[in-house]
C-alpha cells in the first residue's frame, strides 16, 4: 500500500470516528445545556474557530454566491443542528446515528425533486429499502424512548437529513466552483452570527456559571464544533480530491457503527433488530450509490 493510500485511509477512518462520534458528544452537551444551547454553541464556535483560518478566502466574488450558500447554511448546518439536538432529549444517541445514514436516500430524493437529477431503476429500489427500514426503526421504539418519542424525535432526525440532502444538491450545482474552506466559511458566516446572538438571548452564560457540569459540556460541544462542523469538511474535501469520491462517500457506510457502539458503551439499548434496520438502511444506500 502506497504512502498516498495510507493517508486516503487515515483521513477515512478520522472522518468516520469523528462524525459517528457527533451523536455521543452532542448527548454530553446536553448534560448541562438545553438542546437549543447545544446546537446554537456548535455553529458559533465552529463559525469563531474558522473565521481566522479562512478569512483571507473573502472577495467580493465569494459573496456573490450568498443566496445558495445561505441555502447551505440554512438547510445544511442549522436547522439540523437544532433538530439533532432535540432529538436527542427524545431518543437515544446510537438510534440517532443510524437514522442519519439516511443523508444519501434523501439527498438523491431532493435531487430528483427539486434539481432534476437523474436516477436510475437501482437506484429507486434503494431508495424504497432504506425508507422501509427507516419505518421499523422508527416503530422500534425502545430503550429509554416511548414509541410516541421515537415516532417524533425519529422525525426530528428525518427532517435535519432532508435538510442536508438539500444542502449536498445546492452545492452541487451552484457551489461547485467553490474550494471546501470558502464554500463552509461563507455558509458559516451568514448562520454564524445569527447562532451567536441566540446563544446569548438565552441563560446560556448563567448555567455556564452555575451548572457543576457546564465545563464539562462546553468542552465536548467545542470537540464537536472545531472537528465535527469545521474542520471534517475541508477534511473531507481532501478525501473526495485524492480518493474519488465513491471511496470517500463510502464513509456513509461507517458512521452508524460508531454511533452505535457509542451508544452501547454508554449504556444505551442497541439490539438485533436496530443492526437488522441500519443493515437495510446501508443496503439501499449502497444501491444508491453503486448506480452513480
Amino acid at each position: 500500500m502506497s504512502g498516498k493510500s495510507v493517508l486516503n485511509w487515515v483521513i477515512f477512518i478520522a472522518l468516520a470516528l469523528t462524525w459517528g462520534s457527533s451523536f455521543i458528544l452532542m448527548k454530553r452537551g446536553l448534560d448541562a445545556f438545553s438542546s437549543s444551547q447545544v446546537a446554537a454553541l456548535r455553529i458559533s464556535m465552529a463559525f469563531l474557530f474558522l473565521l481566522p483560518l479562512g478569512i483571507k478566502h473573502y472577495s467580493k466574488e465569494l459573496w456573490s454566491n450568498w443566496k445558495a450558500a445561505a441555502g447551505m447554511g440554512f438547510l445544511g448546518n442549522l436547522i439540523p443542528a437544532f433538530l439533532f439536538t432535540k432529538a436527542e432529549t427524545l431518543i437515544s444517541s446510537a438510534l440517532t446515528g443510524m437514522l442519519n445514514s439516511l443523508t444519501p436516500v434523501f439527498t438523491l430524493i431532493t435531487g430528483l425533486l427539486i434539481f432534476r437529477v437523474r436516477v436510475t431503476g437501482l437506484q429507486i429500489i434503494g431508495i424504497f429499502i432504506g425508507l422501509i427500514a427507516t419505518i421499523g426503526l422508527l416503530l422500534l421504539g425502545g430503550d429509554k424512548q416511548s414509541n410516541a418519542n421515537a415516532l417524533l424525535g425519529g422525525g426530528l432526525v428525518i427532517l435535519a437529513t432532508v435538510g442536508y440532502g438539500f444542502s449536498v444538491n445546492i452545492i452541487k450545482s451552484k457551489l461547485s466552483h467553490l474550494n471546501a474552506i470558502s464554500i463552509t466559511l461563507l455558509a458559516l458566516s451568514i448562520v454564524g452570527p445569527l447562532a451567536i446572538v441566540y446563544l446569548f438571548s438565552t441563560d446560556f452564560v448563567h448555567v455556564l456559571r452555575t451548572h457543576p457540569l457546564a465545563m464539562h459540556s462546553l468542552g465536548f460541544v467545542a470537540i464537536l464544533a472545531i472537528f465535527g462542523t469545521a474542520l471534517s469538511v475541508i477534511v473531507y474535501n481532501i478525501l473526495i480530491r485524492e480518493a474519488g469520491t465513491l471511496f470517500a462517500a463510502s464513509v456513509t457506510y461507517a458512521i452508524p457503527i460508531v454511533a452505535m457502539l457509542w451508544g452501547m458503551f454508554d449504556g444505551e439499548q442497541v439490539t438485533w433488530y436496530h443492526a437488522l434496520c441500519i443493515l437495510g438502511i446501508l443496503s439501499g444506500v449502497w444501491m444508491i450509490n453503486k448506480s452513480k
